[in-house]
Order: C-alpha cells, then structure tokens, then sequence
C-alpha cells in the first residue's frame, strides 16, 4: 500500500506510554540534595531546617553526628496559637515561631544554629524567622 499523508498509520510506542510526565518538579529536591552534602551541625552548633507550607512555617534543631531532632517549633503548634492569632499575617507569625525556637534552644545551651533554608529563598517568611531567631539572641552561622 502507498504512503498516503492524509491517512498515515497509527505510531507505535511500544511498551511504554507515549505521554509521561514527572508528578512533581524535581528541581527543589536535588537543590536541597546538593546543600545537604555541604551544611554540617553538630551540638555546639546544632543545623536548623526551616520548611515552609502554603499556611505554617516549621523550624527544626538537627543533630547531625547523631542523626537526631533535637526540638522542632512551628507556627502550627498548639503553645503558639494562642500568641499567632492576634498577629495580622504568615510574616509575623514566622518572626513569632522564630522568636520561640530561640527560646527554646536557649533552654538547652544552644548559642549559635547552622541555617539551612532548605533549598527556599531568603525572603519573606524565612528571613521573618532568621530575624526572629537574632532577636531571640541565636547567632546563626552559615557554611
């Protein structure tokens, strides 16, 4: 039979799908990926993980030599809620949560953190909780 350009067969894909896409954008990952192999914190100066959701901001004190979570704060947790509510946005709720984490790792001799933004820029929310840890008296160090 002849080619015919208005009745061309149909494409053969084998045994896969002719239309596959990633669930998710993996740019983020391998960003967070690539600072882990860099950022180190052990207990003197433990690393602080900020992760930051569409409502809440979370902040974690991690031990790298033990591979533990020291504490973790964040503007979802039920101490805070009664302190956020009165604050007009996430911004200040951040500067709130950081303000607390401080507190909390005064409590445990913890003078100085590793920040680790977590492959998120350094604006907004996260530079509202940087401001809120300095102000809580941490000295953040980054690497």
């Amino acid at each position: 039979m002849p080619f015919d350009r208005f009745n061309k067969p149909g494409r053969s894909y084998g045994n896969r799908k002719p239309f596959t896409s990633k669930p998710f954008n993996q740019k983020p990952f391998k960003k967070r990926h690539f600072v882990r192999k860099k950022l180190y914190g052990a207990m003197p100066r433990p690393r602080l993980v900020m992760f930051r959701s569409l409502k809440h901001i979370y902040g974690q004190l991690v031990d790298d030599a033990t591979k533990k979570t020291i504490t973790t704060v964040s503007s979802h947790s039920k101490d805070l809620q009664a302190e956020l509510k009165s604050l007009p946005d996430k911004v200040s709720a951040a500067r709130a949560a950081g303000k607390a984490m401080a507190a909390k790792a005064k409590t445990l001799n913890v003078n100085g953190v590793v920040f680790d933004r977590n492959g998120f820029f350094y604006y907004g929310r996260i530079k509202a909780f940087a401001e809120g840890l300095r102000e809580g008296g941490l000295w953040l160090h980054s690497q």
